[in-house]
């Protein structure tokens, strides 16, 4: 019998215990993802202080890289475009 393919789970991403792991060469620690999801959404809302969106800029613009290296653009499109370009300036 052929062993059939299975979905990948989060556990085989990352073992339990385990907080990072390398992607093509770059680190990527636990949680980036969802951290980039806060962020983003965060940094799109209209009211946000000057001074907070220049954290969420630097915070976003610092995840990117694992997030390409990962396949996150490849699968998702950020639809928010001023974000999107923010992420293609990175």
């Amino acid at each position: 019998m052929i062993d059939q393919p299975r979905p990948s789970r989060p556990e085989d991403v990352l073992a339990d215990g385990v907080d990072h792991a390398e992607i093509d060469g770059i680190p990527a620690r636990k949680g980036t993802v969802a951290a980039f999801l806060r962020n983003a959404r965060r940094w799109a809302e209209p009211d946000i202080a000057p001074s907070e969106r220049a954290l969420l800029t630097s915070a976003i613009a610092g995840a990117v890289p694992v997030l390409r290296a990962l396949g996150l653009f490849e699968v998702l499109e950020v639809r928010d475009p001023a974000l999107r370009a923010l992420i293609d300036a990175c």
